[in-house]
């Protein structure tokens, strides 16, 4: 099996667009997650919450700040589990360790978001 060629270092404005579209292939990796799509899920709900309780702007951005932490802990969870299934495909504790505390980030994230939206409508 062959290495992929290795893609061209981009400097200046070249980089940020190659940036950019490293991004939006890392969210279309995300959307194919289960987990990822019940978050997305998540957030028109809790637009939904934020618009029925009438929040502030401020109370917004706190929940907006709080939901992209989300996100950004639930990508860096599956960057852990693909790396954990690409490094050690069969069972490995160290790998196992390495995705529960993946998935512990993500829970901790999760109740951030539940205590501020609960702080909001309370």
């Amino acid at each position: 099996m062959t290495d992929p060629a290795v893609p061209p270092r981009r400097h200046g404005i070249a980089h940020l667009f190659a940036a950019s579209r490293y991004s939006w292939q890392g969210l279309a990796r995300l959307w194919r997650e289960t987990a990822f799509r019940h978050e997305a899920a998540m957030g028109g709900g809790l637009i939904a919450a934020l618009l029925l309780a009438d929040a502030a702007l401020t109370e917004w951005l706190a929940m907006a700040v709080l939901f992209l932490l989300l996100i950004a802990m639930e990508a860096l969870n599956t960057a852990i589990e693909t790396l954990a299934d690409h490094v050690s495909p069969g069972w490995s504790a160290a790998a196992g360790q390495a995705k529960d505390l993946g998935s512990l980030a993500v829970f901790c994230t999760l109740i951030a978001n539940g205590l501020g939206l609960l702080v909001i409508l309370l």
